[in-house]
């Protein structure tokens, strides 16, 4: 059976496995949107930056959440993110799923919706819930849509929709992420466009790179909140992450590679 949620509601998750869908309608004027998740702990904020799952760090470190990518199905573009309840560590006590249209307002999104699946079920499952996420007030650019929170030697899934102005750089400070404000940046001249984005659409078009000179050799690629870019042999990242790193607003963090 599925589950239709208001905002507030609950539902107790009894899957070992669950995959959260982003689904909306695409369209010229739409722009792409992008699921991302946090892992956090009680006090709601993350234990370091590798607790951040999104477009340019898309598998958590410890296996237990990952992005699945866009698919598009006629007018329906989605986006996904998958979770093993199992190995999730106790310290995190609350996995939420974020929507986000860098600098775009989600008035411009149409029937933005988060489905959840039983990830081990096969064929062609009903959801066991879903939600109609809509925008309070249409100028907001970050959605929580929903989140997974552990309740006794359990899981439940609430149903959210709370927006954030200011994007992923404003969601990501919310919940302990560091954000250089003093970090230099120049607009990218290359954008690259996403799935059912429309012109100037996406995060690749509305977020900055940093910039060398052109008679200078380009800067070796930045690290992605603190967890390395996969080189051959993959490097191993440290317990807990960088202390040392700073998120720069507007920064290469957000640029799709």
């Amino acid at each position: 059976m599925t589950h239709a949620m208001q905002k507030g509601s609950n539902i107790p998750v009894a899957a070992v496995a669950v995959r959260a869908v982003l689904r909306w309608t695409g369209g010229p004027e739409v722009p792409d949107v992008d699921a991302s998740a946090l892992l956090v702990g009680p006090d709601g904020r993350v234990r370091s930056d590798e607790d951040f799952v999104f477009y340019n760090q898309p598998r958590h470190p410890s296996g237990a959440v990952w992005r699945l990518g866009k698919k598009q199905i006629g007018d329906a573009i989605t986006d996904a993110v998958q979770a093993d309840l199992r190995t999730v560590t106790p310290t995190v006590d609350r996995i939420l799923v974020v929507a986000s249209a860098e600098d775009v307002p989600f008035q411009r999104v149409s029937d933005l919706r988060i489905l959840l699946y039983d990830a081990t079920s096969t064929g062609g499952s009903e959801p066991l819930a879903y939600f109609d996420v809509r925008p309070e007030t249409g100028a907001e650019t970050a959605l929580i849509c929903g989140e997974l929170y552990r309740r006794g030697e359990g899981w439940k899934f609430r149903a959210l929709g709370e927006g954030y102005s200011d994007g992923l750089v404003g969601l990501a400070t919310d919940h302990g992420i560091s954000v250089d404000e003093n970090a230099a940046a120049e607009p990218d001249a290359s954008p690259a466009a996403g799935v059912g984005a429309g012109p100037g659409a996406g995060p690749a078009s509305e977020q900055t790179a940093m910039m060398a000179p052109p008679t200078q050799a380009p800067p070796p690629v930045e690290p992605a909140y603190g967890y390395p870019q996969p080189v051959s042999p993959a490097p191993v990242p440290g317990p807990g992450g960088d202390p040392s790193f700073r998120l720069p607003v507007q920064g290469p963090q957000f640029i799709r590679r």
